[in-house]
């Protein structure tokens, strides 16, 4: 079954959020997997970036600089990546039935701005509403870890890009605003325990994915 061939008119836009160093590349490979298993193939992307101008506004969100970044321009500059990429990719591909699996979206916006920066989460929601309308996606899973070991592991890979400088402070408020969100909302967030060995993340992983196709089949 191809995606052009899925039944449902719209296509259906499932993100994967977390910390530093939880694993998503890993994992996000894995939820691919899970899809194939359903005789889907998602169209693959990530946030910042996606389209080509989003990956020039996420190298500038990335790269450290001597100028420090104001919150509101970083704040901006992701709304303004995330049109780009909503109005070249992610729009187009679920009017046509296809399906998305996008590496982080506004949810990391609201964790990583709202917690980590600690800016009023009113001004996120309206910049939400202004550039997504009422587009959402219709699953998030979210992978959990501590922060200190989320970013041991990030600092592992190489030079830390400007997010992965910042404090254990900021990534502890990251990690509950993701929290809280998934409390909000249990039936539409997957909360993982990206602290277990990856076959028992990849399970519950697997798991959670079962689930949801089957509601999902269901309508």
């Amino acid at each position: 079954m191809s995606n052009q061939s899925n039944p449902h008119s719209r296509g259906c836009f499932i993100t994967v959020e977390g910390t530093e160093g939880v694993g998503k590349t890993t994992n996000i490979a894995w939820i691919r997997q899970c899809l194939t298993s359903y005789g889907i193939d998602p169209v693959m992307t990530r946030e910042p970036g996606g389209t080509n101008l989003s990956e020039e506004i996420r190298a500038l969100l990335l790269e450290p600089r001597e100028e420090p970044m104001a919150e509101m321009t970083e704040l901006l500059l992701i709304f303004a990546a995330r049109a780009q990429h909503l109005a070249r990719k992610i729009v187009p591909a679920l009017d046509q039935g296809q399906w998305v699996l996008c590496d982080r979206f506004t949810d990391a916006t609201y964790a990583y701005q709202g917690g980590g920066r600690s800016l009023d989460k009113s001004t996120i929601s309206h910049l939400e509403t202004l550039v997504q309308a009422d587009l959402r996606p219709d699953l998030v899973l979210i992978l959990d870890i501590e922060p200190e070991i989320g970013l041991q592991r990030a600092r592992q890979r190489g030079e830390p890009d400007r997010f992965e400088q910042e404090t254990l402070q900021f990534f502890r408020r990251v990690r509950a605003a993701y929290q809280e969100r998934a409390s909000q909302d249990p039936t539409r967030y997957l909360l993982i325990d990206a602290g277990q060995s990856l076959d028992k993340v990849q399970h519950q992983i697997q798991t959670g994915m079962a689930a949801f196709m089957s509601r999902r089949l269901a309508t």
